[in-house]
């Protein structure tokens, strides 16, 4: 059911107002009158107003319309979609095509006939929903072209394990239920929240996703939550946030558990109340999203530190999907290096390219703390760098290929090796290499130097 709009009337004559303010009171949601044409803009824009009924003359013995021309403009300098309808008491034609040529909707001559008058505000409303939906649905394009461009990848593998998660993921799906899914990185949490939308009741609609890890303070709730023209600085259009293009369909945040405590309150906001508010407006709007999460850290021991709300935990955690790392399924290693040997044999033109079997039981043997992701990187260094048709493990940069008995390593250096990967997997970028461990470029840095790398 479509909103019932709201529209904000500018006239200098308050008796017209409280008039127009009486007939359309059970005709529009909103309705805000004004009869100072200079707090217009500042109005217009904390108000996401479908509609402006705007008079054309406040000047007392002036009647060329200029004024409303000029307010005319103004409003469509800060949104240029807006839908603006001008009122007068001279029935000019020449004026009324020069309104029109300049932006407006439609035009009305006093005195007006009321049901005259009501019939043209809701074909302008229906214009403006019709100007919405599209600019949506563009939005909702972008994100799905975004999805598009990404590599498409699947879930691989068939180990006890994983076939305990896609029995998992088959019961959780058809529901609305939010789902966390916890697991180091590089285990596929986000192919997972995939395979839950591609599954589910929403499949039809967009699943929009945003790393979280990746998302400054200062534009946190721009990028979530969207912003009016001029609500800040840098705000130069309208931004619809993410929370508002995913609606109807499923959205995903990754990497929830890397956002402070002040911003987590605001996605517990949005989720309890479903909707959210654009920074510069105070105008909710109602959301319907399914809400899938993830994240690598451990976030019992966040709350219990004091970094993670624990109300918040709990609204996201219906249902919780815990992967398991790489190394704990190895019965699904060669099956993931074949998979991804073929992708890259073929995206470099190396079709008869094959493992040996020495390789095979150095992949085996190799722990991969970088997980499917540092597997992915691996072979497809090697498929580049490859001279013949058969991998040979000298083939892989595995820099400690670990037999059985030599786990478990030591966390640092876990750890080490897994950045030295990711920089390795970037061709040093720190920017791409936070990101693909998950970590800040600060704190990244500091491991650089801590491990003297």
């Amino acid at each position: 059911m479509q909103s019932k709009g709201k529209i904000l009337i500018v006239d200098d004559d308050k008796s017209i107002l409280r008039s127009l303010d009486i007939l359309l009171e059970n005709e529009f949601e909103i309705i805000k009158t004004i009869s100072n044409p200079n707090i217009i803009l500042s109005e217009y824009q904390k108000v996401n107003y479908d509609i402006v009924l705007l008079d054309m003359n406040f000047s007392g013995g002036l009647n060329t319309g200029n004024e409303g021309i000029f307010w005319l403009n103004e409003i469509l300098k800060i949104d240029n979609n807006a839908v603006i309808i001008l009122i007068t008491a001279y029935g000019d034609v020449d004026l009324a095509v020069r309104t029109i040529k300049e932006g407006a909707t439609d035009f009305i001559i006093k005195p007006w006939n009321n049901e005259k008058l009501i019939s043209t505000l809701k074909s302008a409303l229906k214009i403006r929903q019709s100007q919405l939906e599209i600019k949506k649905l563009g939005k909702e394009k972008e994100s799905l072209s975004a999805e598009i461009n990404k590599s498409a990848e699947r879930i691989i593998g068939s180990s006890p394990s994983m076939n305990k998660i896609y029995s998992l993921i088959d019961k959780v799906a058809t529901t609305d239920a939010n789902v966390l899914i916890l697991g180091e990185n590089g285990t596929g949490k986000e192919l997972i929240a995939k395979e839950i939308h591609k599954k589910s009741k929403r499949f039809s609609k967009p699943m929009i996703s945003i790393d979280l890890g990746t998302i400054t303070e200062t534009l946190f709730e721009s990028e979530l939550f969207g912003h009016k023209k001029g609500a800040f600085t840098d705000a130069k259009e309208d931004r619809t946030g993410r929370f508002e293009i995913a609606s109807g369909g499923t959205l995903f945040l990754d990497e929830i558990g890397n956002i402070p405590v002040s911003l987590q309150s605001k996605i517990l906001t949005a989720i309890q109340k479903r909707e959210i508010i654009p920074i510069g407006s105070n105008i909710p709007i109602p959301i319907d999203i399914r809400l899938i999460t993830a994240t690598n850290k451990n976030l019992d021991e966040l709350i219990h530190q004091g970094l993670f709300r624990e109300d918040l935990f709990y609204r996201i955690n219906t249902v919780q999907i815990e992967l398991p790392p790489l190394r704990e399924r190895k019965d699904d290693i060669i099956q993931i290096a074949e998979y991804y040997l073929k992708t890259f044999a073929l995206k470099y033109e190396k079709p008869l390219l094959k493992f040996s079997s020495n390789t095979l039981d150095t992949l085996l043997a190799y722990q991969w703390p970088g997980n499917i992701r540092e597997l992915k990187h691996t072979i497809e260094k090697a498929v580049i760098l490859s001279s013949g048709n058969t991998l040979q493990p000298d083939d892989f940069m595995l820099k400690q290929v670990s037999k059985q008995s030599d786990w478990p390593l030591k966390f640092d250096e876990i750890e080490k090796i897994a950045i030295e990967r990711a920089l390795a997997n970037n061709s040093g970028k720190m920017v791409d290499a936070a990101k693909e461990l998950g970590l800040t470029r600060q704190t990244l840095y500091n491991k650089l130097k801590k491990y003297k790398l």
